[in-house]
């Protein structure tokens, strides 16, 4: 009798074992590292989110970023055996760093929804757009009133030197510390203000949007010295008419925190600070101007997908797979809509997204994209750690003493140094 009990017993837990699905003995762990640091609490939340509704995997997500080395620490985690499933690329100089790392997407669900994928160069969709963003000069629109300067007015390069003369002249009656919220700092991590975001402007300023002409002459060492000493006498503008220790030594929630406490008039920041403001209580309108150093009259705007998600080609199959699930989760549902646009405050880069972000900044773009006439991002093209190793020390010496003349020296130099023959 015992023997027949303890077979009936055994049968049994045989039993069980084969009736357990699959996804209740083991889950697929995978991972995201992102460099959108103003983003971190609510990509965090929507990951917790994700993990409840698919029990069959476990994701984590990691920020790095606000001018922090993310291609460095990457470069890390490949020496560390601990890739993440899911990273980022900024353009053409990510995607041919980490190339053999890229996975195919071309089958993805989301591919269809989107008109601003990253492609490589034999034609594949690769990349994942997070968002649509933009930059301008931001402005603070009761300062501008109160000043008696009207911001459609200022779309020539005298037109916002003689703002910026006005209201450095009103300051006292207007509150302010300073005309323009700018950083440079490389110790405060904010080199990619001015020597990506601001300098795109030299880049693809007053191109049609697919017009690269001048970007690509610049890389091959072909530099258009009376155009770039115009940008260079911009950007002295906005550096002259900064809080200079914000300039020189400040972060990113210093800048930020001058324009939403009203200490400042201008800001050279994008619509991904719209979530920031809210949490500073910046309650005024505000909006954009063109970043305009020329005489040519511009109101367009900066307005492009600025990183991509990639997925590792050399994770496991598995973990591959529960990534693109992920990311077709995020552009695809409402969950992903509600985190993309009221929950980070971004503008969606997908089509059945109908939401429409509440952020002042991002608003302003939705606005621009209507009208037309906007300009291309560019920096993305330039070499792994260019941006910030070679242009962010050039334009944080602009801050502190260098003439005009010497910094489009270096600017030239720092080309022709890359130049692709």
């Amino acid at each position: 009798m015992r023997k027949f009990l303890s077979l009936a017993l055994a049968a049994i837990f045989v039993l069980g074992l084969a009736i357990i699905p699959a996804s209740a003995e083991e889950k697929v762990d995978f991972s995201v590292f992102q460099l959108k640091v103003e983003i971190d609490p609510m990509i965090q939340a929507f990951a917790k989110l994700y993990n409840e509704k698919h029990p069959g995997v476990n994701l984590t997500v990691e920020t790095l970023g606000g001018g922090a080395d993310y291609g460095g620490a990457l470069k890390s985690k490949v020496s560390a055996d601990a890739m993440p499933t899911i990273f980022m690329i900024e353009g053409i100089g990510g995607y041919d760093l980490w190339k053999d790392y890229i996975a195919d997407m071309s089958d993805a669900e989301w591919v269809k929804d989107t008109d601003l994928a990253f492609y490589s160069p034999d034609g594949k969709v690769v990349g994942f757009p997070i968002a649509m963003e933009g930059f301008g000069l931001g402005y603070n629109a009761e300062i501008l009133e109160k000043a008696g300067v009207d911001p459609a007015t200022l779309t020539t390069f005298s037109a916002v030197k003689a703002a910026f003369e006005k209201i450095d002249g009103m300051k006292d009656e207007l509150g302010l510390d300073s005309v323009t919220s700018v950083g440079t700092s490389i110790a405060g991590e904010l080199w990619w203000v001015t020597s990506q975001h601001v300098f795109n402007a030299f880049y693809a300023g007053y191109m049609d949007y697919n017009d690269s002409t001048l970007y690509d002459n610049l890389r091959k060492g072909e530099v258009d010295t009376e155009r770039l000493t115009a940008f260079a006498n911009y950007l002295k503008l906005l550096y002259d008419y900064a809080d200079q220790n914000v300039l020189q030594n400040g972060n990113y929630d210093a800048q930020v925190a001058a324009f939403a406490n009203q200490k400042a008039a201008f800001i050279t920041q994008g619509n991904w600070i719209d979530p920031n403001l809210k949490q500073l209580e910046a309650n005024f309108k505000m909006g954009y101007v063109s970043h305009n150093f020329l005489e040519e009259e511009s109101t367009g705007l900066y307005m492009a997908a600025p990183s991509w998600f990639v997925v590792n080609a050399k994770a496991t199959p598995e973990q591959q797979k529960a990534a693109v699930d992920f990311l077709n989760y995020m552009a695809l549902t409402e969950d992903g809509a509600n985190y993309m646009v009221a929950e980070a405050g971004m503008v969606p880069a997908f089509k059945s997204v109908k939401l429409l972000p509440a952020g002042p900044f991002s608003s302003a773009l939705v606005e621009a994209s209507a009208r037309g006439g906007n300009f291309n991002w560019r920096f993305g093209q330039n070499p792994d750690g260019f941006n910030q190793g070679t242009l962010g020390p050039i334009f944080e010496l602009l801050a502190t003493g260098t003439s005009v003349e010497d910094f489009v020296t270096l600017v030239t130099a720092a080309f022709e140094e890359i130049a692709v023959k």
